[in-house]
């Protein structure tokens, strides 16, 4: 596990995860103990391992795809914690979804304050979460490129997503992916305008790197 400190924030990071290796993560207040789960993959309750004496006050799953809500049940297992979504990806975990969170709400973390920013494209209701200068990103952007999407179209509105919402942070940005390493909103941003620059075909889906597709 990563573990993250800078003034109240304890940031945990724990992966991979599962078949294909997912990351979950901790948002901790270290003075009061408060904490966000952030994902719910297969194995994703080995995180809590990690709470040193914290409590979780909030699970809240970054997008729909199953690799993220495989180890709902263990989680909820241990812990009683309201789980939240966007309400356009509550399906089809509706049953498990306990509130949903909208684009540019900000909530508390015990003295911390999160801000969950809406990047659809990936998946309808795809949500990231900013903390201070770190970007849980879900599967909307990792280092290199966007998340996976199924549709060209899907694809112009993840990069959307990503170029009018993301890429105003700061440069120096910490960015925490669903899967993988971590990177920096400024490399990424780098990265892109390699991408921008070139021509692509009418139907570019999928795996998308910023500069070599």
């Amino acid at each position: 596990m990563d573990v993250h400190e800078q003034g109240r924030l304890r940031l945990v990071k724990a992966g991979p995860l599962g078949p294909i290796a997912n990351n979950a993560y901790l948002i901790q207040d270290k003075e009061t103990g408060d904490t966000l789960l952030v994902d719910a993959p297969q194995d994703g309750e080995t995180i809590l391992s990690a709470l040193d004496g914290g409590n979780i006050v909030r699970i809240f799953i970054t997008h729909r795809h199953q690799d993220h809500w495989a180890g709902i049940d263990a989680v909820k297992a241990v812990t009683d914690a309201p789980v939240a979504t966007h309400d356009s990806d509550r399906e089809p975990y509706s049953s498990k979804v306990d509130e949903t969170i909208a684009d540019g709400e900000e909530f508390a973390i015990g003295g911390l304050t999160v801000k969950a920013i809406h990047t659809p494209g990936h998946t309808p209701g795809s949500t990231c979460l900013l903390i201070e200068d770190r970007l849980i990103s879900g599967d909307t952007l990792f280092p290199g490129g966007p998340g996976r999407t199924s549709t060209n179209a899907d694809l112009q509105q993840s990069i959307q997503s990503i170029t009018s919402k993301l890429f105003g942070l700061p440069d120096d940005t910490v960015i925490h992916p669903g899967h993988g390493d971590d990177g920096r909103i400024g490399d990424s941003k780098r990265e892109y305008a390699t991408f921008a620059s070139k021509e692509h075909p009418a139907d570019l889906r999928g795996d998308v790197s910023w500069e070599e597709s």
